[in-house]
């Protein structure tokens, strides 16, 4: 069993509001026998598509392959919320890699919202950007450091877009008793993340990148030419990106050692008759829980609201039953509302949620693991791979130097453990 066929039937997209409300690419042929290229890249979602289509943009003749459909995995089925910034903040990148490579770290954030703005823009995606993400705190003694650290980006990094929340404020824009304050982030957004996937390989379609689904990848040979061996037929690439990120399987230990395939749920409700007396803008939220709750509004006023998550392959029998709970915790209006839509992904987590890029051989590039952040950084990863790539690797290299340690027992030991300390979490998180 593995995760691109657990849940899901093959070449079929979850039933979710993204697939209800996006127009998917014709199906594209699977890969049979031998076909040649300068890169190959192995994965349909954000890394891979952007990687492909960068490199397609510099001449680059590229091949992508899909297990599934594109857009199927991750980049289709997320919360849609696009930070500006890395997974860690600010404090923690400057402890951990001092403050000139942390600023460097920052810069790169703030290129990924701009560049998921960009390529929307460019390609036509329909991904519909809307302004603002906000951080709720739900425990009272969270909001100063909060407050803090929106202070320090303003003073510090010179960000006038994130200004403090007090709990009358968040109250307004958050229908909630749930939260205490946080913070607002005008430079953050969200996007219907499955419309802009499907761009982006539209997009990959008119440079001239080669696509083909329902390919999935069984081996990699890091010759010179690389070989990507499928089930039936091989690839003969100069050189092979790998855009996995949780559905990576066994294709690669050392990878499969840092990267942790986890999954988690949403629902959307029935249209909602007033939808500001719920969140009114229509930011989006995410909350400051370990198990994070995040929200925001569709298009058709619904309610999207992703919360819980499970370890293991399977998805659980009754994913609307379980997302619910949290919600009607934080708007008990909502308790009774219609559920219409109720879908699960899997994500890749790494131990301290910094994404991992990484060399794997000469010729051999793998870029994972974004940790519930990677609409914007994944989209930015396939900019760096390309530059990587055409020899010009700095930026590649900058997020490649940041540590993302093994799990404890590797691939073997990751679930158990990660369970315990999911236990220990969620317990924290009612304290």
């Amino acid at each position: 069993m593995d995760f691109l066929t657990a849940n899901d039937k093959l070449g079929e997209y979850p039933s979710s509001w993204y697939a209800a409300t996006a127009k998917p690419l014709p199906p594209q042929p699977a890969l049979r026998g031998h076909v040649h290229c300068e890169v190959c890249v192995v994965g349909g979602g954000f890394t891979g598509l952007s990687t492909a289509l960068h490199l397609a943009e510099r001449g680059y003749k590229v091949a992508l392959v899909e297990a599934q459909r594109v857009g199927f995995g991750a980049s289709g089925r997320n919360g849609g919320q696009v930070a500006q910034d890395q997974r860690l903040d600010q404090e923690e990148l400057e402890k951990m890699m001092g403050k000139d490579i942390a600023r460097q770290l920052w810069a790169l954030g703030q290129e990924s919202a701009q560049l998921v703005r960009d390529l929307d823009a460019k390609w036509d995606c329909g991904a519909g950007w809307v302004p603002g993400i906000i951080h709720a705190d739900h425990k009272e003694r969270f909001v100063g450091h909060s407050h803090a650290y929106a202070e320090k980006l303003n003073r510090e990094y010179d960000y006038d877009l994130i200004r403090p929340l007090d709990r009358e404020e968040i109250r307004e824009l958050v229908a909630s008793d749930a939260y205490h304050g946080g913070t607002l982030d005008m430079g953050g957004g969200h996007i219907h993340p499955l419309r802009f996937a499907l761009g982006l390989a539209r997009a990959c379609q008119q440079g001239g990148v080669t696509i083909y689904e329902q390919t999935r990848v069984v081996d990699i040979v890091d010759d010179s030419p690389a070989q990507v061996i499928c089930e039936h037929g091989t690839v003969e690439a100069d050189y092979v990106v790998m855009g996995c990120n949780g559905y990576l399987g066994k294709m690669n230990g050392h990878v499969a050692a840092r990267v942790m395939p986890i999954n988690n749920f949403i629902v959307a409700t029935e249209p909602l008759d007033d939808p500001d007396a719920v969140l009114r803008n229509n930011h989006a939220v995410a909350d400051s829980k370990f198990v994070i709750n995040y929200f925001r509004l569709s298009e058709d006023n619904r309610m999207l609201f992703g919360g819980a998550e499970s370890y293991g392959y399977k998805f659980p029998s009754d994913i609307a039953a379980l997302v619910r709970k949290p919600m009607a915790e934080i708007f008990p209006q909502l308790a009774n509302a219609r559920i219409d839509y109720a879908w699960g992904g899997t994500l890749g987590i790494t131990m301290n949620r910094m994404p991992h890029f990484e060399r794997l051989s000469g010729n051999v590039l793998s870029l994972s693991g974004y940790s519930g952040h990677g609409v914007a950084m994944a989209t930015l990863a396939g900019k760096l791979a390309a530059e990587a790539i055409a020899g010009q690797a700095e930026r590649f290299d900058l997020m490649a130097s940041v540590p993302t340690p093994r799990f404890p027992g590797g691939a073997a030991l990751r679930w158990p453990l990660l369970v315990l300390a999911m236990v220990w979490f969620s317990m924290r998180d009612k304290l």
